[in-house]
């Protein structure tokens, strides 16, 4: 045997690698401190936390400007008007007809009030007065009935659409994300940004439109005020302001300051569910129990909740004062308005009934500002998490898989990669670097080498998951990058170390790699249930194939980890396609079991001109495969027969060595002469 691996030529004729040596020992780091780092009472315990991706708006309202959420209504009110068109054209215009109408109804109904008032407070017998006032009280009752009726008509058309929205956004969503590349799911700033879509912008899509419904209400009950103020004396308007603007000082001070409020609880509480979740963890139940460390897990989490029942109560104080120096900076401004209208009342610029008009139409003006300030500040939030989620939608149509009229065939003799390489987003080594091999129809391919070294990248890239950056990958001559990229995963059937472990029935799960999971072949879901031995578990289950393989139901059934990998294996045969990829499949069964498998895979196989790759970490287990192909370093270093690759005593030959030393008896050291 040669001294130097790494001079060694392999079978296929690639360059090898060194045989891995030993890890040299490293440097450890200094002894710790005595305290584990826990921050100190008087410290801001949300600093620690990170920005949360579902809460990464949350508070956004109370940094923008007036201006900003003023600037920003219009767009956000013709985004939201354009998603409800979308959804249902009829009941969004009801909802814009309604509203207006409702307005309009406002502003009569006020100025039919003053109109009982001139009647009232007018000259003669108070019976003659009144008589005089009833018909503009009917016409205050009738445009009241009027305004209540088209209210119920906007709340009925909003009834319709807003569901609506909700419904065709989810539906784009999945749809779009669903098909993504692979390449994106993969992508952790993805991930953030679909979740963040899903649970905050699908939510106030829905809840946007009643509240620019609200917006749009408040605003034109404001303007009706303003008009019927101008109508009465032109001179009412400046106090119209005197009045509503401290108010609606207030009102924005007192939004932000619950706003701020929502955000350090969001961060309160994250932290203290730290806690919460180790303390009901299943996972975490064993080993926090035998470590009797939830003494200091209590001591923890009763520390963070004190803190925030502190914290509680001192923003709920701020609050009170906030809203008491609202009132009172309002209610001055009140009795200025009220002031300058009884000298206007004594001055004889206003009649007595448009003065006591005013004050209806200031209290009005007052409750209307009071309700724009806070739902302008709720959309203006909400509005960020729709762009959010608009923004994603946008971009997973730029992800989707690549379409065309080429189908990727169901049955196919050579399979060829080119000096193909791939390197994974935000890496620099390559996970394969010009890799080439041929697989042909009938052959059973272990993929083995070292963790990282790209055998599941390799696999991956036949599976049309993930596409080549160069080279080829050619069936029977046809480049995969011309076929239709859903046709060619259809075509392959790939079977992972830990597989989807579906809470549907036993059937379902096996049938499930066709598309399906109501429609099945019978004789092919036994054999291939057999093939994988996955028939001996569904025998055992109560329902046999008609049980439900999950506890989230009643009567359903768990399984244990060989038991799912059985269901796996089971799922990847019936699917019967060319090309069949098995990932570590056996990881997890016990060693009858895993023979049973690779029995069936390599010498029981229920298709004969299917390409099976095997990737094991076992290298017992792929003696029997046709070709090995070796992995380091996103290459291929070897390739050859088990015989030819332990003839030719390179990386291989060490790695099986290895692992059948690990298997051979041998007598410990000083056994026999402890007998003797």
């Amino acid at each position: 045997m040669s001294e130097h691996a790494d001079e060694k030529t392999p079978v296929g004729g690639a360059p090898a690698g060194p045989v891995p040596s030993p890890r040299t020992a490293t440097l450890g780091p200094p002894p710790p401190s005595v305290s584990t780092g826990r921050r100190p009472d008087g410290g801001d315990i949300t600093e620690e936390m990170e920005e949360a991706y579902w809460s990464v708006h949350d508070g956004a309202a109370a940094q923008a400007t007036v201006r900003e959420i003023l600037g920003g209504l219009p767009r956000i009110t013709r985004r939201i008007g354009l998603l409800a068109w979308r959804a249902d054209p009829r009941a969004t215009l009801a909802v814009v007809v309604g509203q207006l109408a409702s307005a309009a109804m406002t502003a009569f109904g006020l100025l039919a009030s003053v109109a009982v008032l001139q009647e009232l407070f007018a000259q003669g017998p108070t019976p003659d007065r009144v008589r005089a006032a009833l018909p503009q009280i009917l016409l205050v009752v009738a445009c009241l009935a009027l305004r209540a009726l088209m209210e119920a008509g906007v709340a009925m058309a909003q009834a319709r659409v807003t569901p609506r929205i909700r419904t065709e956004l989810e539906k784009e969503l999945f749809r779009l994300t669903a098909h993504v590349r692979l390449e994106a799911v993969e992508d952790a700033d993805w991930h953030d940004e679909v979740f963040r879509a899903h649970d905050r912008g699908l939510f106030y899509a829905r809840e946007l439109v009643g509240q620019v419904v609200s917006l749009a209400s408040a605003t034109l009950g404001l303007a009706g005020t303003v008009g019927v103020l101008g109508l009465l004396h032109p001179a009412l308007l400046p106090l119209m302001l005197l009045s509503v603007l401290p108010v609606g000082v207030a009102a924005v001070r007192s939004a932000r300051a619950r706003f701020h409020s929502f955000k350090r609880w969001n961060a309160l509480q994250r932290r203290v569910r730290v806690f919460t979740w180790l303390l009901l963890d299943q996972d975490a139940a064993a080993e926090v129990r035998s470590d009797t460390v939830q003494t200091a897990l209590l001591d923890e989490h009763d520390r963070l909740i004190t803190r925030i029942a502190e914290e509680d109560t001192r923003l709920r104080a701020q609050a009170a004062w906030l809203n008491l120096a609202g009132r009172g900076v309002g209610g001055l401004g009140t009795g200025i308005t009220y002031g300058a209208l009884a000298a206007m009342l004594v001055a004889g610029w206003l009649p007595l009934a448009a003065g006591a008009g005013a004050v209806l139409a200031v209290q009005a003006g007052q409750a209307a500002l009071t309700r724009l300030v806070e739902v302008a500040h709720l959309v203006y939030e909400h509005a960020m998490w729709v762009s959010d989620l608009e923004a994603v939608l946008e971009r997973c149509r730029g992800l989707q898989l690549r379409g065309g009229e080429v189908l990727a065939p169901e049955r196919v003799r050579t399979i060829r990669l080119e000096d193909v390489s791939f390197t994974y987003r935000g890496k620099t080594e390559p996970a394969l670097s010009g890799v080439s091999m041929t697989l042909r129809a009938g052959e059973t391919v272990a993929f083995v080498g070292s963790n990282g070294g790209g055998k599941t990248t390799a696999s991956k890239l036949l599976a049309g998951l993930h596409e080549p950056q160069s080279g080829t990958i050619r069936w029977d001559g046809v480049d995969v990058r011309a076929m239709d990229a859903k046709s060619l995963q259809r075509q392959v059937a790939f079977v992972l170390q830990e597989p989807v472990r579906f809470p549907f029935s036993a059937l379902a799960n096996v049938t499930a790699s066709t598309g399906s999971l109501t429609d099945a072949d019978p004789e092919r879901a036994l054999a291939a249930a057999r093939a994988s031995g996955a028939d001996q578990v569904i025998a055992r289950l109560p329902e046999q194939w008609g049980t439900l393989l999950s506890k989230r139901f009643r009567g359903g059934q768990d399984l244990s980890g060989g038991q799912w990998a059985k269901i796996a294996v089971a799922r990847g045969l019936y699917n019967n396609a060319p090309l069949l990829l098995l990932d570590e499949p056996t990881a997890s069964m016990d060693p009858p079991s895993e023979h049973a498998v690779y029995e069936a895979v390599l010498r029981g196989r229920l298709r004969e001109d299917q390409i099976t790759v095997l990737i094991s970490h076992r290298l017992a287990s792929v003696v029997g495969c046709d070709r090995i192909y070796v992995f380091d370093a996103g290459r291929i270093v070897e390739e050859g027969s088990h015989e030819e690759l332990m003839a030719h005593d390179g990386l291989y030959a060490h790695m099986f060595t290895l692992q059948a030393a690990g298997y051979q008896a041998s007598s410990p050291a000083g056994v026999e002469g402890a007998g003797r």
